[in-house]
């Protein structure tokens, strides 16, 4: 009788390694969204990302560290380093965090484009192996279901739509030209028109069709979940406007000219453009307790449940004012691990 036992082990390496392949794809697998999660808030996308809260988490770039990916409790504890990238654009869900990486570590929005070095990339919550989504330079990503929107860059077509798949996959141009995709709800993307008009659109991505909102001449809108918009109003100097596109009562909140502006809550966080006398503010949103925070130019403009952060513009240091109690502002000093 023939030795058979060089075939079961055959069979036995066979069944050991189908299995060992199935249980590495079932690890590595890419989990999907079941519904329409937004990665993060518009006011927080429109200043460059930088903060993201997430299920308890808040992911930042931390400024004593180059901008590198971090990970906090909301109330600024337990900071944990997640990679060595320089992040801008960050959004998180249940099991990712997504974000735009700025390895040539500048503030500019388009003119750090260069291969490689601001691809659009994916990792898991906790950290590990970071994969690239698109290799291509790009900005002002925007996570909706299981779909990033964003902007980006080739020598062919410049600065166009795109939209890619969260596993790396279905990578399309969506319009041959640029719009901010950062406010979104649900399915929904809201912006500004940039081509003809500067009316407010709504984008479907279940449907990829647009419709017209809102006739007015706004820039980077906020349109919350009860049908209000919040935008600078381009034919009055940039000032800030609310109104509700049921209603159709544009009520101007303030005659300063506004370079960039938050929204979370009852409050409006805004940096009043001013030659001699810069400055950050708040309002509500109902225009009164206008409040001075600091006088100066500030950015990045980013709001958490627990903490609101603003950089300083001529000097990159960052500072915050509690949320729920906005006044002072303190220094932004995270730990840096190596």
């Amino acid at each position: 009788m023939k030795n058979k036992t060089p075939i079961i082990i055959l069979l036995i390496a066979v069944v050991l390694l189908s299995a060992g392949w199935n249980i590495y794809r079932y690890v590595n697998r890419v989990r999907f969204n079941d519904n329409y999660v937004n990665g993060n808030t518009a006011g927080n996308l429109y200043n460059a990302g930088l903060f993201c809260e997430s299920n308890g988490q808040v992911f930042f770039s931390n400024p004593n560290d180059e901008g590198r990916l971090y990970v906090m409790d909301p109330n600024g504890t337990n900071v944990k380093k997640l990679c060595d990238d320089t992040v801008m654009y960050i959004n998180a869900d249940d099991n990712y965090v997504y974000y735009v990486r700025n390895n040539d570590r500048t503030d500019s929005e388009y003119a750090f484009f260069s291969y490689n070095n601001n691809s659009l990339c994916r990792m898991d919550r906790d950290g590990g192996k970071v994969y690239i989504l698109d290799q291509d330079p790009c900005i002002y990503a925007s996570l909706i279901g299981n779909y990033i929107y964003y902007l980006h860059y080739d020598n062919k077509d410049a600065t166009t739509l795109y939209r890619i798949r969260i596993d790396g996959k279905e990578r399309k141009q969506v319009l041959n030209y640029y719009i901010f995709t950062c406010s979104t709800l649900g399915q929904y993307f809201y912006f500004n028109g940039n081509q003809t008009d500067g009316n407010l659109y709504q984008y479907d991505t279940k449907t990829g069709t647009q419709t017209l909102m809102y006739e007015c001449d706004c820039y980077k809108p906020i349109v919350t979940g009860d049908s209000n918009v919040y935008y600078m109003d381009v034919t009055q100097d940039m000032a800030l406007v609310h109104t509700n596109t049921t209603f159709n009562n544009p009520v101007t909140l303030t005659k300063d000219s506004v370079d960039l502006f938050n929204v979370y809550g009852s409050y409006i966080y805004y940096q009043v453009y001013d030659k001699d006398n810069p400055r950050l503010c708040m309002i509500k949103n109902d225009g009164s307790e206008e409040t001075v925070i600091a006088f100066g130019t500030y950015t990045h403009i980013s709001v958490t449940s627990y903490y609101t952060y603003f950089t300083e513009y001529n000097t990159g240091e960052v500072f915050y004012t509690p949320t729920s109690n906005p006044g002072a502002l303190y220094p932004f000093n995270p730990p840096v691990e190596k």
